[in-house]
């Protein structure tokens, strides 16, 4: 593939998933909105401690058979074995399905002293019991996302995106306003009901192939492989849950749930932010970089691309939200939330950083290391749980924001050094440039806060439009770009030279 044909799928699959966090983005707006009036901060803690033990529960009950399955059917679609590709397909719905049930009845099972352990409360075990079903339904969907993401069926995922993030809105704001606190599991149910029911009807617009019936001593053979990979990725995952969770944990045991709160707000705008980049790597980039890994040259290529897109595309938002977070995070949430801008500017300034860090992750998962990546992941989470833990004394809840950038200032370099022995990466000149760029840029902008909100909010403001005229021109030139798109950059690139960003 040339190299304006790579930037121009990375680029189209960007702007597929980009469109739809952007919606989904408008929608968790209001979802977040209508919970901050409904719940305030300790219910907005408490929905993200809810969440946050579903997903450390699903990731152990899901023996990482939907990562694994992604990279099965990638490199045997991308190979065109389409015998390989059933296989996997087969092997990874009956072992989802076998492992959703058998993850329900153990978190059920074991309601009480998980209550206990994490909420405090072993009198909240009906509600663990309750988040049970959306650890069964969030495994079983897990094996739908996996088939169209190894696919590359990028429309399809934009479109249950969008879908679920509406859907799951509306049952989960509408039992809030029924029910008050007393809704607040179903609100944390509605999505993984959504995902699974959608989830459905796209996997069956894929079709089935028309195959021979699989013997079960094949799929058997199939489990034997993807388990033990599977099985790496679910200590992985622990560890990163499990470590979110621990954090929430101590914020609430030691600050309160109010302190939660202003956590769980931060947290949520920075995913936000990073949702357009971080949804179009699971989708297209992890699927193509399985397929390069028999070519060191072309994968260092190609990480190199994503990881110049990435910063293209999120670094201009994430320095505008940070110019014009002491009034975005009060509008988002309410004025109770303020605390949460000073987390926030630590937490953006780690956000550049993992958007460096990320692409090189990805090396390690198309490879198949399951040690190694494990390895990495732990390491990050550590330091952020070991650096929360000895700063909440300190700095209070403004400890969580500093951790976060401190834990993928250690993890960037690791990943960085993994990658290279993996396929001799190196990062172009260019990629270097725009790291160190934006990550001074946004350090100025934070800075300056502290001296005048409004001067931090012009400067960063200023920044940010001009980084997203030079985004313009380079995607436009590095991609090739015609038509409407083409139109755009041009427009851009002319603006830009009229204002001097570019030379």
């Amino acid at each position: 593939m040339s190299e304006k044909n790579s930037y121009r799928t990375i680029l189209r699959s960007s702007s597929i998933m980009g469109g739809a966090s952007v919606l989904n983005v408008l929608i968790s707006l209001m979802r977040m909105k209508v919970v901050a009036v409904i719940l305030g901060p300790a219910g907005v803690g408490l929905i993200g401690l809810f969440l946050n033990l579903m997903q450390a529960a699903s990731g152990v009950a899901a023996m990482g058979l939907g990562t694994v399955g992604v990279r099965q059917i990638a490199k045997a679609n991308g190979a065109g074995r389409t015998e390989d590709v059933v296989l996997a397909r087969r092997a990874l719905l009956w072992g989802t399905l076998l492992l959703a049930l058998i993850g329900t009845a153990t978190i059920y099972a074991l309601r009480e002293p998980i209550a206990r352990l994490v909420l405090a409360d072993s009198g909240e075990g009906d509600t663990v019991g309750w988040l049970a079903i959306g650890v069964a339904l969030t495994v079983a969907s897990g094996s739908q996302g996996a088939l169209l993401n190894g696919l590359r069926r990028i429309g399809d995922l934009a479109q249950l995106q969008v879908a679920t993030g509406l859907l799951s809105t509306l049952l989960g704001v509408g039992a809030l306003l029924l029910w008050g606190k007393a809704g607040l599991v179903a609100f944390v149910l509605s999505g993984p009901l959504v995902t699974f029911v959608l989830g459905h009807y796209f996997v069956m617009r894929v079709g089935m192939i028309h195959a021979p019936p699989t013997p079960w001593r094949a799929i058997l053979a199939q489990w034997r492989v993807m388990i033990p990979l599977g099985s790496a990725f679910v200590v992985s995952g622990l560890v990163t849950t499990g470590g979110y969770l621990f954090v929430r944990s101590i914020v609430q045991r030691e600050l309160g749930p109010e302190a939660l709160g202003q956590f769980q707000a931060a947290y949520a705008i920075g995913m936000t932010c990073l949702g357009l980049v971080l949804a179009a790597m699971g989708t297209d980039y992890f699927p193509r970089l399985c397929a390069a890994m028999h070519d060191p040259a072309a994968a260092t290529r190609l990480v190199n691309e994503q990881t110049e897109v990435a910063l293209l595309l999120a670094c201009p938002t994430l320095l505008a939200v940070l110019a014009l977070s002491p009034w975005l995070v009060p509008l988002l949430y309410t004025e109770d939330f303020a605390p949460a801008v000073a987390i926030l500017h630590w937490q953006l300034l780690g956000d550049i950083v993992k958007v460096m860090s990320w692409p090189l992750g990805f090396v390690i998962l198309a490879a198949g290391a399951g040690r190694t990546f494990v390895f990495s992941e732990s390491v990050g989470l550590i330091v952020f749980v070991v650096g929360v833990a000895f700063g909440l004394p300190l700095f209070g809840v403004l400890a969580t924001g500093g951790a976060f950038l401190l834990m993928y200032t250690v993890y960037l370099p690791i990943v960085w050094w993994l990658a290279r022995q993996r396929i001799g990466f190196a990062w172009t000149p260019t990629v270097v440039r725009m790291g160190f760029g934006f990550f001074t840029a946004a350090s100025v902008v934070s800075a300056l806060s502290l001296w005048s909100e409004i001067a931090a909010a012009i400067v960063g403001l200023a920044i940010a439009g001009a980084s997203g005229l030079f985004a313009l021109d380079r995607l436009g030139r590095a991609a090739g770009l015609t038509g409407r798109l083409g139109q755009i950059t041009g427009a851009g690139r002319a603006i830009a030279l009229k204002l001097k960003v570019l030379r």
